[in-house]
């Protein structure tokens, strides 16, 4: 039996849920992570604090099954079956100009960003600890405008509306709910677009800071937003964007 946090971070194998676990495990939180294809760099990350298992997020008739496997790995690695923090990072970004973006572009985006926070936290919802946390992943382009990005940024609206309605009825378990809203950064995030320096340029040209963020700028705040400091944020928004498109 452990008196540790414990937090769950999807897509936590690379890029910003590797981030996340990372400060997370800093900062005396245990932490089980989830990859899809990054097998290697979760079991190379793996300790005694960080446990990773495997979930394709878009197969949410999997979720039962996956719920399953949580309660276990939980109990094996850490002796207990439920845990206090959630985090809904997995996601895809799809560059797509409006007047061609097809259909099957957009279900993806959808099922991904969207329907599989939505039924993969209501699905894990029994072993979530009263008075715990959640916290989505939102983007910045949710303010501001950049050509291409309308269907993918569409997906994070939703989900800022998504947070707000889990604050409420979530609310009953003293559940906490928020959304971290990211911008630029540079990660293999969206076939790695960000790597380009022209593309770093004209992002950095949106921000007040001036320059595109680090994986650290953006991860280093979840342990404290997870943490009783934020106890009374619900429903908000934690903008760690640099002041992206103010």
């Amino acid at each position: 039996m452990t008196d540790r946090k414990i937090a769950l971070v999807t897509g936590a194998g690379r890029g910003l849920g590797l981030g996340m676990a990372h400060h997370l495990t800093r900062s005396g939180v245990a932490v089980l992570g989830t990859y899809l294809t990054s097998e290697r760099a979760a079991t190379e990350a793996t300790g005694p604090d960080l446990a990773f298992c495997r979930l394709d997020v878009t197969r949410t008739d999997t979720f039962p099954e996956f719920v399953t496997v949580v309660r276990s790995t939980l109990r094996e690695r850490f002796g207990v079956e439920t845990f206090d923090y959630l985090v809904n990072n997995a996601g895809i970004g799809t560059y797509a100009p409006y007047a061609v973006t097809t259909p099957d572009q957009f279900d993806e985006l959808v099922r991904i960003n969207l329907k599989a926070p939505f039924f993969l936290t209501q699905a894990l919802l029994p072993l979530i600890n009263e008075g715990g946390r959640v916290l989505n992943v939102s983007t910045a382009l949710t303010r501001g405008v950049v050509p291409g990005m309308s269907a993918y940024a569409a997906t994070k609206g939703a989900i800022e509306v998504l947070t707000r309605y889990q604050a409420v009825e979530l609310a009953e378990r003293s559940i906490r709910v928020n959304t971290l809203m990211g911008g630029a950064v540079v990660t293999d995030f969206g076939g790695g677009i960000m790597r380009s320096p022209d593309v770093q340029k004209l992002a950095a040209d949106t921000i007040a800071q001036g320059r595109i963020a680090t994986t650290d700028d953006i991860t280093a705040v979840v342990p404290a937003v997870l943490s009783d400091a934020f106890q009374w944020a619900t429903g908000s928004i934690i903008d760690v964007s640099g002041g992206q498109s103010l």
